[in-house]
Parts: structure tokens; sequence; C-alpha cells
């Protein structure tokens, strides 16, 4: 019997312990070369996680990562995942300006292609950080070739967000075929609710999120659902410094993370970001129609 069920994205943000939002204000960038990474150990966990499961995925990548470690983009390009950018080290998109950012894309689509030896055509702004204070973003991924972007949170939340954009694929430019594939969210009693992974996937019950999948796949389009290596860490050292709020985000239920994605890999139908994007480009709306809307 064939399975009609919508296939959803899996991915992976690439970024290690250090590099997360949540300590950027107590671990400096100049500081990143000299901290022992673990982000290899646990893609790896991951690979074997994923292959065991039978599912592929997309691993949007840090340059930052790529250079220094080569084999593992190469490991998960060859394995039959997507490669895709993250950017360079994790600076968000509004703290940018445009060629700032075209750099930025620039160097590490070079690093990612050059490690794992694969085209790059997907990226994901770090920390969803493609807003409305940053519509220039989308001309200069364009410019630069990118088929698919997926860097818009369609909610409101203390540190991104972008409340009024499309909560499914659209079109953020008349003149280019690019897509923009939104995070998923969830709606109640007219609420829009964060629902595609992270840290709402780690600490809030595991029924939540199976709701929210089921509702969006009953509805006939794909969940995009993404989590981070040091996700499934959870002996990776104690930033003691860090704001409670920020301790709190990180490190709640690290433990308990590589069971619950089991379970939900094995609850519903995966695969990579950039077949999804194709897919979903022929129906996704015109942004300005959708804000006019």
């Amino acid at each position: 019997m064939n399975d009609t069920r919508p296939i959803n994205g899996l991915s992976v943000d690439v970024e290690d312990w250090f590099q997360v939002g949540a300590f950027e204000t107590v671990i400096d960038r100049a500081d990143w070369p000299a901290i022992r990474t673990r982000v290899e150990r646990n893609c790896d966990d991951i690979l074997a996680l994923f292959d065991a499961a039978g599912v592929k995925g997309t691993f949007f990548t840090l340059g930052w990562v790529a250079v220094r470690h080569p084999r593992l983009l190469r490991r998960i390009a060859e394995a039959g995942h997507e490669m895709a950018s993250h950017g360079w080290d994790h600076e968000r998109v509004f703290r940018m300006d445009a060629a700032t950012f075209a750099r930025d894309l620039d160097m590490s689509r070079k690093a990612i292609e050059d490690a794992a030896g694969v085209a790059v055509s997907g990226y994901r702004a770090p920390s969803f950080s493609i807003d409305a204070r940053t519509p220039w973003a989308f001309e200069v991924l364009a410019e630069q070739g990118y088929a698919y972007s997926s860097s818009v949170a369609p909610i409101a939340h203390d540190h991104y967000g972008w409340r009024e954009a499309p909560r499914f694929a659209f079109h953020p430019l008349a003149d280019s075929p690019l897509v923009e594939i939104p995070v998923t969210t969830a709606t109640f009693a007219g609420r829009r609710l964060a629902a595609g992974g992270g840290g709402f996937f780690r600490v809030l019950p595991y029924g939540f999120s199976r709701w929210a999948i089921r509702q969006v796949n009953r509805a006939g389009r794909p969940a995009v659902f993404y989590f981070h290596p040091w996700e499934i860490d959870p002996n990776q050292p104690r930033v003691a410094d860090a704001p409670l709020r920020s301790r709190l985000r990180h490190y709640t239920n690290l433990g308990v993370m590589a069971g619950k994605l089991r379970q939900l890999i094995g609850d519903f139908r995966w695969g990579r970001m950039d077949e999804l994007a194709a897919r979903e480009a022929e129906r996704a709306v015109p942004l300005q129609e959708a804000l006019a809307a």
C-alpha cells in the first residue's frame, strides 16, 4: 500500500555547543579556535541515527565548521544527505548590511562545497534572522543563485520571528524563482505556535510536536523540523556565567533528545529540504500578495 502522507523536511543546523546565540554575550568569537569542539562526534551520532531509520536530511552547516571538519562534511554528503549553508559564523542577518551578508554567503558556500565536494543550493539564516527588517536578504540570496531559503520563523519570539510572514512556502521576490520554506508553526485558538523543533521540541512533551505535525500534514502540507548536534550531547561543558534563561533553554532535556528524535522520525515521513523546496515551489504564494491579504 502506497504511503500518501506528505514528506516532511528533516534538517540539522550544524554548529558547535559554544557557537549558539544563547552564549554570544559570554563566549567571544575570537576564543572559538581554542575551544575543544564536539560537533564532529555529535554529527556522527546523528548520521548513525538517520542511517538506522533509513532517512535522509539536510545539514545546514557553518562555514567555520566546514574548514575545520572537512572529513565530516564529506561523510555527510557521501551518505546521501544534502549539504546547505548556515552562514559563516552564526552572525544574525539583521546585524549585517547587504554587502557583508553577500560576503558571508560567499565564504560559507565555498568552504562547504570545497569540504563536501557537492554543490550548495540552500540556506538557513542563523536564528531564523531573515525577517521584516531584512527584505534585502532575499535579493542577495537570489543574486548568488540560491534555489531556496529556510530562514523565516512566522511567529513572534523574543530572539527572532516575522509574525506576518506566510506559514508555508512563498516566493519572496517577484522576479526570481527563489522560494522560502518557513519553519513549521501550528495554530490553536487563532494563534500561531512554534512547532518546528529545536528547544521547543526538546522542552515540551513529545505529544505536542506529534499533534502539530499531524495538523500540518492533514492540511496537505509538509512540516519543516530542525535541531542541532549539541542537543543530543548531555555531556557538553556547562557555561556557568551565561544568563539563567539562556542556560535553561540550552541545557534542558538534553538527555532525552535522542530518544525523542527516534520516535519522531519513526512516526512521520522525512526527506531532504532541497527536494521539499522543489515540490513546494509550484504552489508557493507571492510574498506581497500574502502580506496584502
